[in-house]
């Protein structure tokens, strides 16, 4: 006898739960035999399909099917949440997972939590340490390729990501995203050593560095440390003498545009920042950080030909060019030569008769504030 076909279908769908086919490797299922021969290619290492586009291999045709859909520019699956774009639906249903908040997935070395596997699997090779991926434009390592390709958008200087608040320019969306919070006024990132709240966590990180006391990158031309390599290639452009951004006001010149954004603080006349000591008032917090060093006494920079010492480095460093005999600066009405521009300045008063500081105990005016002090010294 016969069984029905109601016994035939029940025996199907039976036989079918009883035979998964696991794979060893990583223990996804498949309900047949043929499946999980296709799918044990991936872990082989063997990748025999290659994308004429970029070059890149895949272990399985439909994988490479599917990638090129990315280099064909038809995104037809569309995020409900944030409205971005994709040529596959499982890079959607992937990409969905962000806005759902789950994280399911967790770095045992950091913490750290992801919503897919696949980015917990990269993310392991940064605490690995291996970086197979080089650039062959600067040199730096990468763990994954991925992160080569986005660090080369930078030496392609191509940077299509526009700030609209200040009109500065990025080569990624993310390096904008993350900019955009600087003009946002949130700083939810806290140094625990000194109290500076931070927009993004890797200025945190990077500032931390600081109160660490490490600094492995030293300046070849004057031996000077940095504890950031970004700081020492700044600083790197002092000695090689090329100052491409100039002052339209009084055309100073300087090395990095934001020594000129400080700059054009003195010319605003805005000085938000107050000694409390003597109420003099500064354009920006580093001048009167350096100021304060006056009101301490401490004095830590001396001069090894005549003994004087000095507050604070850079009027040390202006000193030394007096015993250095060398006087660049040229009085255009008299001849007169001074080691450095301020003196000059201030020995033009005494061409110009402007006498603007005067004696409330005898009435006598002088061009120099220098020489009303001592002059006061004889009351």
């Amino acid at each position: 006898m016969f069984p029905s076909s109601n016994e035939i279908v029940l025996d199907t769908v039976s036989s079918a739960e009883v035979k998964q086919f696991r794979c060893l490797e990583c223990g996804k299922a498949f309900p047949f035999e043929s499946r999980l021969m296709q799918h044990a290619v991936v872990h082989s290492g063997v990748k025999n399909f290659k994308c004429d586009e970029c070059g890149k291999l895949f272990a399985q045709k439909w994988d490479l099917t599917k990638h090129l859909l990315i280099h064909s520019g038809v995104k037809n699956f569309k995020c409900d949440e944030c409205g971005k774009l994709f040529g596959q639906k499982c890079n959607l249903t992937q990409h969905l997972l962000i806005h759902s908040g789950v994280k399911d997935f967790r770095c045992d070395e950091c913490d750290k939590r992801f919503t897919q596997k696949g980015d917990l699997t990269k993310h392991l090779l940064i605490h690995s340490g291996v970086k197979n991926f080089k650039c062959d434009e600067c040199g730096k390592r990468f763990a994954q390729n991925c992160d080569l390709t986005k660090h080369l958008l930078i030496h392609s200087g191509v940077k299509n990501f526009k700030c609209e608040e200040c009109g500065k320019l990025f080569a990624r969306r993310f390096s904008l995203t993350q900019h955009l919070l600087i003009h946002s006024g949130v700083k939810n990132f806290k140094c625990d050593e000194c109290g500076k709240l931070f927009a993004q966590k890797v200025g945190l990180t990077q500032h931390l560095l600081i109160h660490s006391g490490v600094k492995n990158f030293q300046c070849d031309e004057c031996g000077k440390r940095f504890t950031q390599k970004g700081d020492l290639i700044s600083h790197v452009l002092m000695h090689s003498g090329v100052k491409n951004f100039k002052c339209d006001e009084c055309g100073k010149q300087f090395a990095h545009k934001s020594d000129l954004t400080r700059h054009l603080l003195i010319h605003s006349g805005v000085k938000n920042f107050k000694c409390d000591e003597c109420g003099k008032r500064f354009a920006h917090k580093p001048g009167l950080t350096q100021h304060l060093l006056t009101h301490s006494g401490v004095k830590n920079f001396k001069c090894d030909e005549c003994g004087k010492e000095f507050a604070q480095k850079r009027d040390y460093t202006r000193h030394l060019l007096i015993h250095s005999g060398v006087k660049n600066f040229k009085c255009d009405k008299c001849g007169k030569r001074f080691a450095y521009k301020s003196a000059l300045n201030q020995h033009l008063l005494t061409h110009s008769k402007v006498k603007n500081f005067k004696c409330d105990e005898c009435g006598k005016q002088y061009g120099w504030k220098s020489s009303l002090t001592r002059h006061l010294l004889n009351h």
